[in-house]
């Protein structure tokens, strides 16, 4: 019995934190489908900006993270980035991309100064100023014809429907509590529709002790 209480009490912290109602609700980013990012990726012709946006969309990274990351960090073989140092946390962490952000990262390596430690700089090579950065991304969010979203979000989103764990996504995130993985990444209706019928389906088949079990 206590057992089943607390398999209850830890479902309901999950899906009240994913599925905030109302003010909280409202006052998270938007995630983007599928359609929408090919929209964004197609106004974006700019060698750097295309690989800086695809690194966003494909790790998670926050943008203050990406404008830091320097070359050695980048390990193209095996596509991951290592983050020294998190900007929030102070915590390292690996995140890893997509085919179609290793071929950008590959254009822009070919075409940026080696000089520069920096993967992504500004003029100087100095580092890529955070305003920059969002304006940047804002213009062509403006020229795709869609509102402001977060880059951040449409991952968190997109892996999570796809069947991540909350705990993979959180490292991946680096957030320091699972709560704040919960709040910042929404299920969408799809996942929902896909864990009732795999929740009701384990109920229907009487598989959970001290539960339901249909009549026949």
């Amino acid at each position: 019995m206590a057992k089943d209480i607390y398999a209850k009490r830890k479902r309901g912290t999950t899906y009240r934190s994913s599925y905030r109602s109302g003010r909280a609700s409202n006052s998270l980013p938007h995630a983007m489908d599928s359609d929408e990012v090919s929209r964004l990726l197609s106004v974006i012709e700019n060698t750097r900006d295309r690989a800086m946006v695809l690194l966003l969309l494909k790790t998670g990274m926050r943008i203050g993270e990406l404008l830091w990351t320097r070359v050695g960090d980048l390990n193209l073989r095996e596509r991951k980035v290592v983050i020294r140092k998190g900007k929030k946390n102070g915590l390292g962490r690996v995140v890893y991309f997509s085919t179609d952000a290793y071929h950008a990262l590959k254009a822009w390596l070919k075409k940026r100064d080696s000089q520069s430690q920096l993967l992504f700089y500004g003029r100087g090579h100095n580092v890529y100023s955070h305003t920059s950065a969002r304006m940047m991304l804002q213009k062509y969010l403006e020229r795709a014809g869609l509102s402001l979203h977060s880059l951040r979000h449409t991952f968190a989103c997109g892996l999570l429907n796809a069947g991540m764990s909350l705990e993979s996504l959180q490292v991946l995130l680096g957030h320091m509590s699972l709560e704040v993985t919960c709040r910042y990444a929404r299920l969408a209706d799809k996942t929902r529709e896909a864990d009732y019928f795999r929740a009701i389906s384990i109920i229907e088949r009487g598989e959970i002790d001290g539960w339901y079990r249909p009549d026949p």
